[in-house]
């Protein structure tokens, strides 16, 4: 089962503001199917194998797998859906946005109805991999191996570089760094445009992809291999759900750049006219078209606010930023930013790579609503919000004003301390001061719950007030 749709971000070194690099999605499901957070120790294990428990796709897996982060899903009935994470080595992966592809293309292949799927990307590579480029490998091979029987985007990083993966088609697939001084904002649809065959510090492919698309005719070029024109749609769909999110994060960051919602010749790689910091980057995953008519609870006619797909959605189960930080040992480098619920009304909370354990709040929670889930936490104050939405937006955005503020300020404070720190000491205070974190952002929400209920009991259709002059 894969029904997911995502939006995404990545971030060159150079790019961002602190020498950072940075790459962000959400996870888009239901409105309603919580996620969980959780860390998975270093572990030896001989004749190690993953089977999946959706397909029933088996691979074999190397003895020592390292320790990660990763957001499953809570439940495995259609797999395990990790998705997004932090490995011991500084290395950071998401995986991954299904895209539209083209059916001409997949006719050409047979699908892959055992290899490996989206549910699985995670927890097959992040353990075994040590730079953002070998994750890139490791991937690609199993594809190339094994198929796959969806087209899909996915992120990794590490303190250096940011790469972009697509699947085609089967066994096919394309990977682009992103340019240090660059950004890329990614939408469900092929996003990689001018593959360069011959330039292997920035693209990597499937060994067999050129031949593959020659012997059936699938370039419409004589003189390049664009792989979203070969392997990608441009149908009514993308100008409705997908161009129109890319428009908005590139009008956002390169805003001198004239283009319009409806393109099909909106960039790939595109470069700011600053430098980005982690808030611009969960800004934009947790926007909604503000500031144009299009944005669904502003000014704009009925029609145009219901016209395109906005980024932050109801869908969101879980909006994050992996942030990779220069010159600071592997447990400092990596902090995942994780809003659970919708990026819009939630907050990013900064989970650093290092810790050995998450909080309960963020291990628990099922498809009906449990008050001890982080999930549901902030999925309450959505449900609140929505219903009386302009009423409650203000205080919304004051708390989570307050919150960036005061999680800043956390991070601050712990990196001044943990630099001094190393071994167990430095595993013990990096955990104390996430879950520190995780339990402000808890009760703030739970406060903000509390006010919006009771003010929501004068808020009723069966009111009435009364005029006391009469």
């Amino acid at each position: 089962m894969n029904y997911s749709a995502c939006t995404s971000i990545l971030i060159g070194a150079k790019a961002s503001i602190d020498g950072s690099v940075m790459i962000g999605r959400n996870e888009d499901a239901k409105a309603a199917w919580p996620k969980h957070f959780v860390v998975h120790p270093a572990k030896e294990t001989t004749a190690a194998q993953f089977v999946s428990p959706d397909n029933g796709f088996t691979l074999p897996l190397p003895t020592h797998a390292a320790k990660y982060t990763a957001t499953p899903e809570w439940t495995d009935q259609y797999g395990v859906f990790e998705e997004a994470g932090i490995n011991e080595y500084g290395v950071a992966m998401s995986a991954t946005e299904s895209t539209y592809s083209n059916d001409r293309v997949l006719g050409c292949d047979s699908l892959v109805k055992n290899g490996i799927a989206e549910e699985a990307m995670v927890t097959v590579v992040l353990p075994y991999v040590r730079t953002a480029r070998e994750g890139v490998q490791r991937l690609g091979q199993l594809v190339e191996h094994y198929g796959t029987a969806e087209s899909n985007g996915i992120l990794f990083a590490d303190q250096t570089e940011a790469w972009y993966l697509e699947t085609g088609a089967g066994h096919y697939w394309v990977a682009q760094r992103i340019p240090d001084h660059a950004y890329a904002v990614v939408a469900n649809q092929m996003a990689i445009q001018t593959v360069d065959f011959h330039d292997p510090a920035n693209f990597l492919f499937a060994a067999d992809l050129q031949r593959f698309v020659t012997d059936n005719h699938l370039n419409p070029h004589r003189d390049q291999f664009n792989w979203r024109e070969i392997f990608g749609t441009r149908d009514q769909s993308d100008l409705y759900y997908n161009t129109p999110r890319v428009w908005y994060g590139q009008q956002r960051f390169t805003p001198q750049v004239s283009a319009q919602p409806q393109s099909f010749d909106l960039p790939f790689i595109q470069y700011a006219d600053r430098q980005l910091a982690v808030t611009d980057a969960q800004d934009y995953l947790s926007s909604h078209f503000e500031g144009t008519p299009y944005d669904p609870v502003g000014a704009g006619s009925p029609a145009d606010r219901k016209r395109f797909r906005p980024v932050s959605l109801a869908k969101t189960q879980e909006s994050h930023v992996l942030q990779l930080r220069p010159d600071l040992e592997p447990a400092l480098t990596g902090i995942q930013w994780l809003a659970m619920g919708v990026g819009a009304q939630s907050v990013y909370v900064p989970f650093y790579a290092g810790i050995d354990q998450t909080p309960a709040a963020y291990q628990l929670g099922t498809a009906t609503y449990d008050s001890q889930s982080a999930y549901w936490v902030y999925k309450l104050i959505s449900v609140l919000n929505d219903a009386h939405y302009h009423e409650t937006i203000t205080q919304l955005n004051a708390t989570q004003k307050q919150l960036r503020s005061d999680l800043a300020h956390l991070v601050h404070q712990t990196d001044a301390v943990a630099k001094r720190l190393s071994g167990p000491e430095l595993t013990h205070y990096l955990t104390t001061q996430s879950n520190r974190a995780a339990a402000l952002g808890i009760q703030r929400y739970r406060d903000l719950a509390a006010q919006f209920i009771t003010q929501a009991t004068d808020l009723g259709p069966l009111n009435y007030h009364q005029d006391l002059n009469l």
